[in-house]
């Protein structure tokens, strides 16, 4: 599929915007998707003016990160959403803003540690698992709070909230429970441990208008703003 034209990029994210009720608009961040798109893509949606991006896959968000401008890595906020190997954290250390997909304690050991060589502070998400499905990664609920109270006692890194996918074959009314779950179980986890998660890192193209009525503050939006993907794997 071709490459959009740098306005369209820019119209697309407005025609999300504008589907958000007004009263929520300014309490959700919109993650612009890129994975699986050239980085020309990429480079075209940032000079539409988007700011913020969402990568699923180690080796290609540090091949985009290595080939765009100097201006590009100066101004681009980096997250990390796809599933992470403790092994690959080093490669994505030095720039990343955020990652979404910490499931366990080892990883996020693992980051602590990589970002104090780095010399930087990495924001995180706990994600879990919250429809149920095998093939999802994240902790399950019970696991959680403990989870986040082990991660609270490291360094460099920054515990901002909980992330979690829709299970894959869920109705609209089943993954609105699933991220009501979420929502539940970060009230609890805040009263219980006196601590303050405010995002929940939920909702896509397809299920997004559900996240958002569940309390999401960040929605992570790749067809919607950068077409339909070319898998190349």
């Amino acid at each position: 599929m071709a490459i959009l034209e740098v306005h369209e990029y820019i119209d697309n994210y407005n025609e999300i915007l504008d589907s958000i009720d007004s009263n929520k608009r300014d309490k959700v961040r919109i993650l612009s998707v890129s994975k699986s798109h050239p980085v020309e893509a990429l480079s075209n949606a940032y000079e539409s003016g988007l700011r913020v991006f969402g990568e699923n896959y180690v080796q290609e968000m540090v091949d985009k990160y290595d080939t765009i401008s100097e201006e590009m890595k100066k101004n681009i906020e980096w997250h990390f959403i796809g599933h992470l190997q403790t092994n690959k954290v080093k490669y994505i250390a030095p720039f990343v803003n955020c990652i979404h997909s910490v499931y366990k304690l080892k990883l996020a050991k693992e980051i602590s540690k990589r970002a104090k060589d780095n010399n930087r502070t990495i924001n995180i998400l706990l994600q879990v698992n919250t429809s149920g499905e095998e093939s999802k990664s994240g902790c399950t609920p019970k696991e959680a709070k403990d989870i986040v109270k082990n991660i609270l006692e490291l360094e460099n890194i920054k515990m901002i909230g909980l992330m979690t996918i829709s299970g894959l074959e869920s109705t609209n009314e089943e993954r609105k429970e699933e991220f009501k779950l979420l929502r539940k179980l970060r009230d609890d986890i805040e009263k219980d441990l006196s601590i303050d998660l405010p995002e929940l890192s939920m909702g896509m193209t397809s299920d997004y208008h559900e996240a958002i009525e569940e309390g999401a503050t960040m929605i992570r939006i790749g067809t919607a703003i950068f077409g339909k993907r070319v898998y190349n794997k």
